[in-house]
């Protein structure tokens, strides 16, 4: 069996750093982790090509070649998975679909020959027994029951072109223990965390480090932290493998903000090469946390964690949702205002959106206030639901403080006063090489945002009293302003994309309302 892979575009979004990847010769931040995962389940006699069309598009050599098309998608990459199924059927070849968006939206996607649900290590095999037996459609589902990860094998990263991605990927566990109210990961994953065996993740490593990577890892999993018991029999295993190989990768990934509350597992991660880790804080209004059953952000101070955590070493990436039931006037205002007081540099802010078969998305659709169409979940999209305060009220709000979170000199400004209170990473590689588009992308960088923008002064200033005061960090400070260059041209397209939506929206409004006022009794 000749299988191609085919990865579909993600649409320009907060995460995609098209700017910045740019200044290093990168093409994309990660790479499809969940294909080369499936490829590593299917059977190995089976021949597999990868195209990540976020790289490039796939040749017509290769398109002739596949006996079989395997895709995986988010619901973002909804509008280009589509395309490539109905490209994919024209050209006459069995397509296979699989992945979160088909996973909650199977309807969405019934063009496929076979829908590959749930979680591959179950119904990959179901696939594979089904093939073998000369079906020429299906749909396989786990009816429920969740993998053992502990079986799952090393992803072939060899099909990768590493040259093009930004950071690598590995996944350590699924699911998480909290029930917050609009998150699907519970839905997919459970709420039990399941995880490898340390063993199993350093046989990753190992891999990537065999294959020649030497850059960054981020922990692909939900909440790190979720098992915190096997996180640390990890951590433990895994400060000897990093010292063993010279510390080198830098690793980062997403936890709940209760990380704080523990200093072992913090030192434990920073001794590993931890820089980073993305919490999900939300709002720091706790009425709205508590509405939505994230307890777990209303035990201690939200901006005492965040201060724990940086000081500790770890650069804190966030993210906060503007449009709860029952939020009062000035949420943006107040979700801006603590993000600048906790210094956060990158806080992806966004309007709350009910993702399929969750908890917010069954409760809406029985109140009648959802809105099913959820094709372009990101941050440039209305909610699509109906808000309990008025929609126009919440827009302007997230546009207002999209706008003032990403000035150019605000951004800086926090990001220099994040970085002057982190704490300095304990271990640097001595692998990793300085090469000539690095210092290319470097003078980029000081050029545009040391002398033509509005920056210069501060730019300057930031940068000088980092090496002074904090030097470890300046290597780690550059690279996130570097994403300066993405946030520059971003927040201008989150704001004119919204306003066009919010224009249309009111317009509709009013010729609703208009027609009603035609259509009414005379009395």
């Amino acid at each position: 069996m000749r299988v191609l892979l085919l990865y579909p575009v993600f649409p320009q979004s907060f995460w995609s750093f098209e700017k910045a990847l740019q200044l290093v010769g990168r093409k994309a931040m990660l790479p499809p982790l969940g294909l080369i995962t499936v490829a590593a389940i299917l059977p190995q006699e089976w021949e597999f090509k990868l195209v990540d069309r976020n790289l490039r598009e796939a040749t017509e050599a290769e398109w002739d070649w596949a006996d079989l098309v395997i895709m995986s998608a988010m619901i973002v990459q909804k509008g280009d998975l589509l395309d490539q199924i109905r490209e994919a059927k024209r050209r006459g070849k069995k397509v296979a679909v699989g992945g979160p968006y088909a996973t909650a939206l199977p309807n969405e996607v019934a063009e496929a020959d076979y829908l590959i649900l749930d979680e591959g290590e179950i119904t990959l095999p179901m696939f594979v027994e089904a093939v073998q037996k000369g079906e020429t459609h299906g749909i396989y589902r786990a009816g429920g029951d969740r993998p053992d990860v502990s079986t799952t094998p090393i992803p072939r990263f060899d099909l990768l072109d590493f040259d093009a991605y930004d950071n690598m990927s590995v996944q350590f566990s699924r699911g998480c223990p909290f029930q917050c109210e609009f998150c699907d990961i519970i839905v997919l994953y459970g709420r039990k965390p399941r995880t490898k065996s340390p063993e199993q993740l350093l046989a990753e490593l190992d891999r990537l480090y065999e294959l020649g990577w030497r850059r960054s890892i981020f922990m692909v999993d939900d909440n790190f932290i979720g098992n915190k018991r096997n996180v640390k029999l990890l951590l433990k295993a895994l400060k000897e493998w990093m010292i063993e190989h010279q510390h080198p990768f830098s690793l980062s990934t997403e936890a709940s903000v209760d990380l704080a509350q523990d200093p072992e597992l913090m030192e434990m991660m920073v001794e590993c090469n931890f820089n980073s880790v993305f919490l999900g804080i939300e709002t720091p209004d706790e009425s709205s946390l508590t509405l939505t059953n994230k307890h777990q952000n209303t035990r201690d101070s939200l901006s005492d964690a965040v201060d724990a955590i940086a000081r500790k070493g770890l650069r804190v990436m966030a993210g906060f949702i503007i449009g709860f039931d029952g939020e009062t006037s000035g949420a943006g205002d107040r979700i801006v205002r603590f993000v600048e007081q906790t210094t956060i540099p990158i806080a992806i802010f966004s309007m709350l959106q009910a993702l399929p078969d969750t908890a917010l998305w069954h409760r809406l659709k029985k109140e009648g206030r959802l809105v099913e169409d959820v094709a372009n979940i990101n941050q440039t999209t209305l909610m699509n639901f109906v808000p309990t305060r008025p929609l126009e009220e919440v827009t302007r709000e997230y546009i207002d403080g999209f706008w003032r979170l990403y000035d150019p000199v605000n951004y800086l400004d926090r990001a220099y006063r994040h970085f002057m209170k982190l704490g300095a990473p304990r271990h640097r590689s001595k692998l990793r090489k300085v090469t000539w588009k690095v210092v290319q992308a470097f003078l980029t960088i000081c050029w545009r945002q040391g002398v033509v923008r509005e920056t210069r002064w501060i730019f300057w200033h930031h940068l000088f009293s980092i090496l002074r005061n904090n030097p470890k960090v300046v290597e780690h400070y550059l690279a996130v302003c570097a994403l300066n260059e993405h946030f520059y041209e971003y927040r201008q397209e989150v704001r004119t994309k919204i306003e066009a939506q919010l224009a249309d929206y009111l317009a509709r409004q009013r010729l609703e309302s208009s027609i009603e006022s035609v259509n009414a009794p005379v009395v």
